[in-house]
């Protein structure tokens, strides 16, 4: 079985330098926008509308990443690109080649929002695929060239699928949230486990919408967590309802390092909200919607990748020092 593999080596850990811009002077913001935003823009295939809500990761000397490519026939599909800086990234025409254990290949009806998770000798992407309606699937490369199909993790309806980096008390742990057929309403995140990213269950409740207004309609996971001194930080997008529609903003909130359905600390108000041109104006308007982040410990750097107003993908750059001490002093928990 391929899943051995994924057990019994360790990814080599890579040393390139992730995107980086210094704050501005006099700025107070947790985070920052990159100036050269949005990074992909509309179009970018010549079959493409659009391309945002995608998740990249180091690889090699540079960066490889899963992206959500909506076609002009309005359907959304993954694609495999590749970077020297994070920056300026170069999409494959064709879809990922998806394979079952048999070699055989796997049609996708649609995939859309991937997140990729560093772990072990591979890389495990998640993403929204279509299984009689919208469901967390899985699928394992060490190239991003061959991706071998894990399965639907459960049954529809579901999405916002992010698989924590390692293993949790010896088990797979992965963050979803359970919806509907529709433009949901509503929505929690809840945890799952697993001994072999096969077989899923120890289902839990991690949290909901708060009284806070910027997240009080839903949530949903967003980068993969980050593992630090003070708990799992976890990047996520928190849902408003207003008279005009969703506003989706970017917030943050630290999970309990050993049993991360335990939410220790989380920040009332968001990190960063859609306000630039690219972010309020688009297929859909006022959306900051987080699938990725890099970060370099050393230098407490991290850069955030989001998908801006269902069009675009942009870039924002923080401390992930001040991002936790953000969380604990606007903790609402």
């Amino acid at each position: 079985m391929f899943h051995s593999t994924v057990e019994n080596s360790t990814i080599t850990a890579a040393v390139v330098e992730i995107p980086w811009l210094e704050r501005a002077r006099g700025s107070a913001e947790i985070l920052w926008r990159d100036d050269r935003n949005p990074i992909i823009g509309r179009n970018p295939l010549p079959f493409a509308n659009s391309v945002y809500n995608s998740a990249v990761v180091r690889h090699g000397d540079g960066f490889k990443g899963v992206f959500r490519v909506d076609y002009r026939t309005g359907l959304p599909f993954l694609h495999a690109g590749s970077s020297p800086d994070g920056i300026h990234w170069e999409i494959e025409t064709p879809q990922i080649d998806l394979r079952d254990e048999e070699g055989n290949a796997v049609e996708l009806g649609f995939g859309y929002d991937p997140r990729v998770t560093p772990i072990e000798n591979g890389y495990v992407v998640a993403w929204c695929n279509d299984f009689n309606g919208p469901t967390v699937a899985l699928a394992y490369t060490e190239d991003f060239v061959l991706f071998k199909f894990l399965g639907n993790t459960f049954v529809p309806f579901n999405r916002n699928g992010v698989l924590f980096p390692r293993k949790i008390n010896g088990l797979y742990t992965l963050l979803h949230r359970p919806s509907d057929a529709g433009h949901t309403p509503f929505g929690d995140i809840f945890l799952s486990q697993s001994p072999d990213l096969k077989f899923w269950g120890e289902h839990k409740h991690v949290m909901g919408p708060t009284e806070a207004w910027w997240d009080n309609k839903k949530i949903g996971g967003g980068p993969v967590p980050i593992e630090t001194s003070e708990g799992w930080l976890i990047i996520y997008h928190g849902v408003m309802g207003t008279c005009n529609g969703y506003n989706y903003s970017i917030g943050a909130a630290l999970l309990d390092i050993d049993e991360p359905w335990k939410v220790i600390a989380r920040a009332n108000q968001y990190l960063l909200g859609p306000e630039a041109d690219y972010e309020t104006v688009g297929r859909v308007a006022n959306v900051c919607f987080p699938c990725a982040a890099l970060t370099d410990a050393a230098k407490d750097r991290i850069a955030v990748y989001y998908g801006a107003a269902d069009t675009h993908t942009a870039l924002a750059y923080g401390h992930i020092s001040e991002i936790i001490e953000f969380v604990k002093t606007n903790n609402c928990v």
